[in-house]
Formats: structure tokens, sequence, C-alpha cells
């Protein structure tokens, strides 16, 4: 199976900008490599732009957020079907912005994740504590809760279509990412716990403070399926140097 090398560029770039990127990107080797799916998540405003530069490539395409009705009386929200309109073929749910800046409870994600599925969206679905959770020693039993909660009612097959992000809170974004060894234990727990409970498996992916000179570190274990990239992922050379480090 290949690994996954999502790109979350959050609230980044113009159009004119994406183009650029784009632009640039494919112009770097590193694009060569094999193994690889690499999934990029720009802001709204520039899914269609991106959709248009991976024309005729293997890049996928998807939105950072998505609403859980199709449509109504609802400002400023995104649905799954518009995502899908325009070409987008994943979505971003559960980040833990969206949990910490904008109140989103493990009920509203598992809502937003079934409509997405509905609409025939792949999801990729974040979870992971706090450093205090972590100094608590009680990261198996959040990450157990988010999961139970996140993915309830989904059946065996949907999980063909979930991608679950490791990324411990306290490492995103800080430069701080957990050394690999910790994080293989919460990908195997992770694993176990979905084998346990809802007889399925998904690719686990890592995500925090990823950059070229620490991906071997997590690539290299057997149960990390990928990575979510966040700021090394706004400059088409520092991706496409991960993406060459994980092929």
């Amino acid at each position: 199976m290949k690994k996954i090398i999502a790109a979350n560029w959050k609230m980044n770039k113009t159009i004119s900008e994406t183009k650029s990127f784009f632009h640039n990107f494919r112009n770097q080797s590193s694009l060569l490599a094999e193994g690889c799916e690499i999934i990029i998540f720009p802001p709204f405003t520039s899914i269609v732009e991106a959709v248009r530069e991976c024309e005729n490539t293997d890049i996928k395409i998807g939105a950072q957020n998505c609403y859980y009705e199709s449509s109504g009386a609802f400002t400023g929200e995104i649905s799954a079907e518009m995502i899908r309109d325009i070409g987008a073929e994943y979505v971003i749910l559960g980040h833990s912005e969206r949990r910490k800046y904008f109140c989103e409870t493990d009920e509203i994600i598992n809502k937003k994740i079934h409509k997405a599925l509905k609409n025939s969206l792949k999801v990729i679905f974040c979870v992971g504590e706090s450093f205090e959770t972590r100094k608590n020693g009680k990261v198996n039993e959040w990450i157990e809760r988010q999961i139970k909660n996140g993915l309830k009612g989904l059946s065996k097959e949907n999980f063909k279509n979930i991608v679950i992000a490791y990324e411990p809170i306290w490492a995103i974004g800080t430069g701080k990412a957990i050394n690999a060894e910790s994080a293989d234990e919460v990908v195997k727990f992770i694993k176990k716990y979905l084998a346990d409970n809802f007889d399925s498996e998904s690719v686990i992916l890592y995500g925090g403070s990823v950059k070229s000179d620490n991906v071997r570190e997590f690539m290299g274990l057997e149960d990390i399926g990928g990575l979510l990239v966040g700021g090394a992922s706004l400059s088409a050379e520092s991706f496409a140097e991960i993406i060459f480090a994980s092929g």
C-alpha cells in the first residue's frame, strides 16, 4: 500500500499563490518518488484552482472541513456535496484547531464524518492529546474517547474511506515533534482498538512538526502509513523534500 503524504495548508495561500505553488512543485524531481500518494488540502477558495492544476497528475485534492447538513441557513458553512462537486476527493475532520477554536465536539465531528462518507468523500480523521494529558499518563484514554465517539455508527465498509491522523496537540506548529517510539506506541494502540472494537483497520498517519529532517524516523515505522504535514508543506521545495525523504 502506498504511503500517504498529506499537506494541510490551513488558512494560507491565495489563488495566485496556489497556482505559483503548483508551478514550482511540478518542477521538483521528488514528485517522482514511488510509493507515495500525495494529497493537498488548500483553503476553500483555492480548491478549484488546485484541482485544475492537478489535472492529469496523481495528486489528490481535499478540503479542510465540511458541515454536517446538505444545505440551508448556515451562513459561512460549506457542505460535503459542494466539496465533492468542485472536484475534491478528501476532507480533514476533527483537527485539533477545529476542536479548540470552533468548539467542535466528538458528536459534531461524528455527524460530519457520516455526511462526508455519504457524499463519497474520503476522510482524514484527526485525533491527539494535549501535553497535560500526556504528562498525566492519560493518552490512551483520551485517544480511545475520540475514536469511540468520532467514529460511532460506522460500518466495516466505511473504514475503507477513513484515514486516521495521530497529531499530538502539543507538537502541532511548535517545532517539537514527538519521538518516533512514543508515536509508534499510540499508533499501535489505535490499530488494536480499531480491530477489537470495530473489527476494522485504517491507514494511520503521523502529524505534528513534520520536517524533512525527521521524516525517516516516522516513515521507518511499520505501523505509520504516512504523514500529515502543516507548515512545512507551504513551500513547494520543503514539501518536495519531505516526499523525497518518504519514498
